[in-house]
């Protein structure tokens, strides 16, 4: 599922997502899932979050490095 940032109404806004990150948080730990789970669930939200960056900004390397 791709989030669309720019068409999203207050996807930027820093007080929702701060509710949204409480409301899963919560969710979690209510469903039983201890707080080293909550920080490796993180830990692959932050990798995926960095390999589609990296993958929108490889086509931008390889054009700078054939010029």
């Amino acid at each position: 599922m791709a989030l669309p940032f720019g068409e999203t109404p207050g996807a930027r806004d820093a007080r929702t997502l701060a509710i949204l990150a409480k409301t899963i948080y919560r969710e979690l730990r209510s469903s039983g899932f201890e707080e080293r789970d909550v920080i490796a669930l993180a830990g692959e939200l932050l990798a995926q979050v960095t390999s589609e960056v990296s993958a929108r900004k490889m086509p931008v390397r390889e054009k700078r490095n054939r010029q």
